[in-house]
């Protein structure tokens, strides 16, 4: 398997990886949101600084997220459950939508081009910056769920959407139950249960999709880099706290404006880079 770096040292690519594991970590701790939205821009210019090829570097970069988050992903569901805090019916009624979306998700991701994967990561990033901007949590639609089959589809899109971002999906999840009438809390806990409901079929759906193709970095099982995940994953844990010590000193709304300013940027960022 090819090293895909330009001069092949792979000094240099854990060098790289673990200080982008270092400032993704802090980010997570420091705005409040781990999964994709902080490590999907963090290592694509990681991959970017190392020369990945362009025509897979979007690819693999989405399938090591899903890798990374997920073991968190497990680990937050499990707390949540266990205070009692989720809702396992809903979840239930809509697990199978959420990995049917997964599933159409890495194979559009397959048949995909690197420009169209960042559009959709630009795209949905700027929608989540504004929710996060302006976005009012007393702001409701219903004092209920809507009946079947919206939340089925409701499922089925976040699954769809997520698997095409790298994210656990309560960016999505938690706005969407709010406005129906759920507190917080449990809009929460449940978008936990949803996060593994994507990573684990999402990282097998990426390998898949990348089996046998050209330009991989070494260490990558389809579009999973192993090395990545191996390395990113226990620096971030590691350098979490420091950007949750760093947050209690901001006050929340300055904290989501802030991760909606970064969303913005790197959204606009993708952006000016497909026009020219």
């Amino acid at each position: 398997m090819e090293l895909g770096l330009a001069n092949g040292d792979l000094v240099m690519l854990v060098v790289a990886l673990l200080a982008g594991g270092l400032v993704a970590g802090f980010l997570a701790g420091l705005l409040g949101i781990g999964g994709g939205g902080v490590l999907v821009p963090v290592l694509y210019e990681v991959f970017r600084a190392l020369d990945v090829d362009p025509a897979v570097r979007m690819h693999v970069v989405l399938g090591t997220c899903l890798a990374i988050i997920l073991p968190t992903s497990l680990k937050s569901f499990a707390g949540h459950r266990a205070r009692g805090s989720v809702d396992m019916a809903l979840l239930k009624r809509v697990a199978p939508f959420v990995v049917l979306g997964v599933m159409i998700g890495a194979v559009a991701a397959k048949n995909s081009s690197a420009e169209v994967l960042k559009w959709v990561w630009a795209i949905s990033a700027s929608v989540i910056a504004f929710k996060m901007a302006f976005g009012r949590e007393s702001w409701r639609i219903s004092d209920h769920l809507p009946p079947t089959p919206w939340p089925q589809a409701g499922g089925f899109g976040v699954g769809l959407i997520s698997t095409l971002m790298s994210i656990g999906g309560a960016s999505f999840v938690v706005p969407l139950l709010t406005l129906f009438g759920k507190p917080i809390l449990q809009a929460v806990s449940t978008a936990a249960g949803v996060g593994p409901l994507i990573a684990f079929p999402g990282v097998i759906g990426y390998a898949w999709a990348g089996w046998g193709a050209e330009g991989l970095p070494w260490g990558s099982i389809g579009y999973v880099n192993l090395l990545a995940m191996a390395i990113v994953a226990p620096v971030s844990v590691l350098a979490a706290p420091l950007g949750v010590r760093m947050a209690h000193r901001i006050p929340r709304r300055t904290l989501e404006l802030a991760f909606a300013a970064f969303l913005a940027t790197i959204a606009l960022r993708f952006i000016v880079d497909l026009v020219l």
